[in-house]
């Protein structure tokens, strides 16, 4: 039995929409990552890009347990002399959920060059909105949501 190699005529980039009402980030976060790599398909191959593209609408009603709320905070540095940025969770939930979850789906993803083109088919919406729809994208259910929503 040989190993089977996808040629890049075998990928193909589907799309699909994921709703984060109620569902914990980390667990939205694992689903994406799986999907933007291209786990879910039979023809996976991890040096070969065959992603799909996700699309993640409702980023501001996420789910986060425990105190990540109150004291979790997302730490940036641009690489200059006092270019640290400290955003808490709770602000960044009001002004930018979108930033939160993109650094979610992109810690777990691998550390590689893939990684970038993976993660530029990314799309992540506040709202319930998204102008993907010509794409005809499926929907991706994620059955187990929060605890604390019900």
């Amino acid at each position: 039995m040989k190993t089977f190699t996808p040629k890049p005529a075998d990928l193909t980039h589907d799309w699909y929409v994921i709703d984060a009402t109620d569902v914990v980030l980390g667990r939205l976060a694992t689903q994406a990552a799986t999907l933007l790599r291209g786990k879910n398909k039979p023809t996976f191959a991890p040096h070969a890009d065959s992603g799909n593209h996700v699309i993640i609408i409702n980023a501001a009603k996420i789910a986060l347990t425990g105190n990540k709320l109150g004291s979790k905070e997302l730490i940036t540095h641009s690489g200059r002399p006092g270019g640290l940025r400290r955003d808490s969770y709770s602000d960044l939930l009001q002004r930018n959920p979108d930033r939160i979850v993109i650094s979610a789906v992109k810690g777990m993803l691998p550390k590689n060059r893939l990684s970038k083109v993976q993660l530029d088919r990314l799309h992540v919406f506040a709202g319930a909105e998204h102008p993907h729809t010509p794409q005809k994208p499926q929907n991706y259910e994620i059955s187990q949501v929060s605890q604390q929503a019900k």
